[in-house]
């Protein structure tokens, strides 16, 4: 029957069988379909101005499941003054005195603006929680106050969106082993990483209970299979310019003014300091 063929498609752990799911995007395709999804996302950076839109990206996932990538696939091509990412470093002393959320709420979108989370709020569902970071008693607060301060940001405007990348256990092993000896990655590396690398039921289970509390019809979990990054990139940047109604915005015909005529000004003999040509 074509239900049941349909089911063999997909395995146990949710995994697709066929050779589609296997084959991997090949760099020049993967481009091409990156530029297309560059110039929406211009598109809808132009219309988050033109409109005052607030939209809020949450990016969450065990280490090494690509958060990184899809940010950068995301704020390439657009404005940083626009597109932030946002990264907090461990709290300091009087931030670990304040109620949990304060320390997140001062960069949370204004007007005109696109905010992603690289780590959220929900550190404290994950990280916090896994590694003892915070007792029992505040993670189980936390995931019944969440909701609560999400419909909050939703009834005040914010267009919230929450991704969760999927990584396997063996993509995520290949990645760190990867980053030991790579110069440019070691510094993916933190010993927090290495510490958290061998909780990965712990972190299932967390992940789980942060779905079945959070999961809400105002700010739903959106999960993207990442152990493909190229893939994980388009099919994000795509899901979210589904996800928000925008526009192209009217925009005047650019033409180039004329340059003022050569020789109405004369630089001075300065002895400027170039650096070499090495290539």
């Amino acid at each position: 029957m074509k239900g049941e063929k349909e089911e063999e498609k997909v395995n146990e752990n949710g995994k697709e069988n066929g050779a589609k799911a296997r084959e991997k995007l090949k760099t020049k395709e993967y481009e091409k379909e990156l530029a297309k999804l560059h110039v929406e996302l211009v598109k809808l950076q132009e219309w988050v101005k033109l409109k005052g839109l607030k939209v809020c990206i949450v990016l969450e996932g065990r280490d090494g499941a690509g958060k990184g990538g899809v940010i950068k696939a995301i704020t390439e091509r657009v404005s940083p003054r626009v597109f932030r990412v946002v990264a907090l470093p461990a709290p300091t002393e009087r931030e670990e005195t304040q109620m949990y959320p304060q320390r997140y709420m001062p960069h949370l979108p204004a007007a005109g603006e696109v905010v992603i989370f690289d780590r959220s709020w929900y550190n404290r569902a994950g990280v916090e929680r896994v590694m003892g970071f915070c007792t029992e008693k505040e993670a189980k607060r936390f995931m019944q106050v969440t909701p609560l301060f999400e419909q909050l940001a939703v009834e005040s405007g914010i267009l919230l969106l929450k991704y969760w990348l999927e990584v396997s256990p063996e993509e995520q092993t290949r990645r760190l082993e990867g980053r030991i000896n790579d110069g440019r990655k070691i510094w993916k590396l933190s010993p927090m990483d290495l510490q958290s690398y061998s909780k990965w039921n712990d972190y299932s289970k967390a992940r789980d209970e942060m779905f079945a509390s959070t999961d809400t019809p105002w700010a739903p979990w959106f999960v993207a299979k990442s152990d493909d990054k190229k893939k994980v990139r388009l099919n994000i940047i795509t899901h979210l310019l589904g996800r928000i109604p925008y526009k192209a915005a009217p925009r005047k015909k650019v033409v180039l003014p004329k340059r003022q005529k050569e020789g109405a000004y004369k630089s001075p003999d300065y002895p400027f300091k170039y650096i070499p040509e090495v290539y």
